[in-house]
């Protein structure tokens, strides 16, 4: 079964195809950008190029898996909305796995030979503002607590009571000082391939598609006006 697989939900605007077997999911073809004002320019043709690549169409597909976040008003809403469309029109189921849980099951699935975790692990991305998403993962990849949008100083507070040992993500690198926490490289945004591991079950079952809904976590930037303004005062 081929899968599309796309996250918009950082800065890196990705897509990719993963082949999913009856007892694993294999990756097929990728593409990623790290590019924060670029989603909708990137997006599409990244879809077309990893198809391309593996020589598919996409009537070839059997699902689509995004990321629903939390992330950024702009940015997230356009895998989603990439998403939603070609499940439309393909008539293909869509499903949705958190962005966040996402980086949480490659911190503690490690598909190397990577050394796992000995202890619950922050997942932190940027929410600008000078905030972070985040949640801690416990060493099976279960989700304790999140996902939430706080300040870093908030968030290394409730780390400590939960005696997270290690932090991943790009908030765990950009603010590694505040969070007093060692930041683990190479987990900065959502894998693909981790986001077609948690929808896997679900693909293989042929399970309904999801409804997509996105996790904001707060309200966009832009708000409409409070009222009129008269022109002369």
């Amino acid at each position: 079964m081929l899968v599309l697989v796309l996250d918009s939900s950082t800065p890196a605007v990705t897509a990719a195809l993963a082949e999913i077997t009856a007892d694993a999911v294999l990756p097929r073809a990728q593409r990623s950008v790290v590019d924060a004002r670029a989603h909708g320019e990137l997006l599409a043709p990244q879809v077309a190029e990893v198809l391309a690549e593996a020589g598919a169409r996409p009537a070839d597909l059997t699902a689509v898996v995004v990321g629903l976040g939390p992330g950024p008003f702009t940015g997230l809403r356009v895998g989603l909305v990439t998403a939603a469309s070609m499940g439309q029109v393909l008539g293909i189921p869509t499903y949705g796995v958190g962005s966040l849980d996402a980086i949480g099951h490659a911190a503690t699935h490690p598909r190397s030979d990577a050394a796992p975790e000995i202890g619950p692990v922050l997942v932190a991305t940027d929410a600008r503002r000078r905030e972070i998403y985040w949640a801690v993962y416990d060493l099976t990849g279960e989700r304790l607590v999140g996902p939430s949008v706080d300040a870093p100083a908030a968030v290394a507070q409730r780390a400590r009571e939960l005696a997270v040992r290690v932090a991943v993500g790009e908030g765990a690198q950009r603010y590694a000082d505040i969070l007093g926490l060692p930041p683990r490289a190479g987990l900065d945004y959502p894998p693909p391939y981790a986001l077609a591991e948690l929808a896997a079950d679900r693909v293989r079952d042929g399970a309904p598609g999801d409804h997509l809904t996105p996790l904001y976590l707060r309200r966009p930037d832009a708000v409409a006006a409070a009222g009129r303004k008269p022109v002369l005062q």
